[in-house]
């Protein structure tokens, strides 16, 4: 089958797209993990996507599962702007490292925030999350990359988020200590498997946004939580009443 470039039908322009890279290293310093985000922005950015990442330990985040902490007693907390960002991504990417075999503490925190807004909904009655596509990328030098992304598109896609197929990448180096991904010699972005699930990752992320963004997002019927408070109940029968 002949290879076919891309053409202007790939115009992702419409779209927008948030990583949130949750590794544990304040900036400046040098994110593995925010490399193996780079290879899925750098597409994205090729097709128009509008693209940001946020490092989450760099920012003033809550702990808490409400979606303004300072409403529970904490001094401060950035979630609520943030969240601003949230809204407005038709992509979002949870991207971090793999410590004692599972997602960092920065990881779980950004997911319990996200978690406090969806209870929330959208314009159609449907929950906060409905329409937005979800990825997950992950680094390291030991085993869990498929652990670590199934806890984390487990916890997207509860949430409301649609996730599309192949949608995660990872690298790991040598079991215990070894490189990480971005050191000389490491072979992590020379990887063949990570760059191959990576891209493919992306393209299914923009297909997939592209394609909810241009017919309204997720049809709002059978899942908007304001008529089944109304009392509307999308043919449901309790088999009690039959």
């Amino acid at each position: 089958m002949p290879i076919t470039k891309p053409g202007p039908e790939w115009d992702f322009s419409e779209l927008s797209a948030l990583f949130f890279n949750c590794t544990l290293k304040k900036s400046p310093a040098v994110s593995n993990t925010e490399g193996l985000v780079n290879v899925s922005r750098h597409i994205m950015d090729e097709h128009g996507v509008q693209t940001e990442v946020i490092r989450a330990v760099d920012h003033d985040i809550a702990t808490g599962v409400y979606p303004d902490m300072r409403e529970q007693g904490w001094d401060s907390d950035e979630w609520p702007e943030i969240y601003k960002k949230v809204q407005a991504a038709d992509i979002l990417v949870i991207a971090g490292p793999i410590w004692l075999g599972d997602n960092s503490s920065v990881t779980k925190r950004v997911i319990e925030r996200l978690y406090g807004n969806s209870s929330e909904l959208n314009d159609a009655g449907q929950y906060a999350y409905y329409g937005k596509v979800g990825g997950a990328i992950i680094t390291g030098n030991e085993d869990g990359i498929k652990h670590c992304s199934m806890n984390i598109l487990y916890s997207l896609q509860h949430l409301g988020c649609v996730i599309p197929p192949q949608a995660d990448a990872g690298w790991i180096g040598p079991v215990g200590p070894g490189p990480s991904y971005l050191d000389p010699g490491s072979g992590g972005p020379e990887s063949d498997f990570t760059n191959r699930n990576a891209t493919f990752m992306t393209w299914n992320l923009m297909h997939l946004a592209k394609m909810l963004k241009s017919n309204g997002g997720v049809p709002a019927y059978g899942n908007q939580r304001s008529q089944w408070d109304a009392g509307a109940r999308f043919d449901f029968e309790n088999p009690e009443y039959r």
